[in-house]
C-alpha cells in the first residue's frame, strides 16, 4: 500500500486504553516488533510504546496506541489486512505460506478439499513461519484459516 495516511488523534476521554479510537470496540494487544515490520511509513512515526490491533472488518483503523492518540490504517502498512477483508479472494489469509481466500475457495470448489492447514502445520513444525511479523495480527493464521476452511465448506453445501 503506497498512500500514507497516518493520522494522530487528540482525545481527552478515550473510552479504555484498549479501545479502539475510532469504533470504541476493544482490541487485541499487539508486539510493537509486528506493528513494525508491517508499517510501509518511516517507523519514526511510532510515538508510544504499546499498541492494540482493530479486529472489526467495519472499521478502517488497524493499529491504534493504547491512549488512543495514534492510529494506523492499511494506507500506512505494506500488507492488506485479512481481518479487514475476509471475503476478498486476494486477501491473504497465511503471510507466511502465501495462502489466499481465494485460493482456499478454489481448492475447495476444485477438489472439495482443503489442505492449507496441513501444509501450514507442517511449515511451522519445520519453524518456517514468521507470525509474529509476518501476520498482520502478530500471531498464527490457523485459526482463521481453519475457520475460513468451515465456512468454505458450508458454502459448497448450499444449493
Amino acid at each position: 500500500m503506497t498512500n500514507s495516511l497516518l493520522t494522530s488523534i487528540s482525545s481527552s476521554n478515550p473510552s479504555a486504553p484498549s479501545a479502539c479510537p475510532t469504533n470504541q470496540k476493544i482490541g487485541k494487544a499487539i508486539d510493537t516488533l509486528t506493528l513494525k515490520a508491517m508499517l510501509s511509513v518511516s517507523l519514526a512515526h511510532i510515538n508510544h510504546p504499546a499498541f492494540y490491533f482493530c479486529l472489526d472488518p467495519e472499521c478502517p483503523t488497524v493499529y491504534y496506541s493504547a491512549d488512543g492518540k495514534q492510529l494506523f490504517t492499511e494506507v500506512d502498512l505494506r500488507e492488506k489486512v485479512y481481518q479487514k477483508h475476509p471475503d476478498e479472494d486476494e486477501t491473504l489469509i497465511c503471510y507466511c505460506f502465501q495462502y489466499s481466500v481465494g485460493g482456499l475457495r478454489k481448492e475447495m470448489h476444485e477438489t472439495g478439499v482443503c489442505h492449507a492447514v496441513e501444509h501450514i502445520t507442517a511449515g511451522i513444525q519445520k519453524k518456517q513461519c514468521a507470525c509474529d511479523i509476518r501476520n498482520p495480527q502478530g500471531d498464527c493464521c490457523l485459526g482463521n484459516v481453519r475457520q475460513t476452511i468451515k465456512r468454505l465448506r458450508a458454502e459448497l453445501r448450499q444449493p
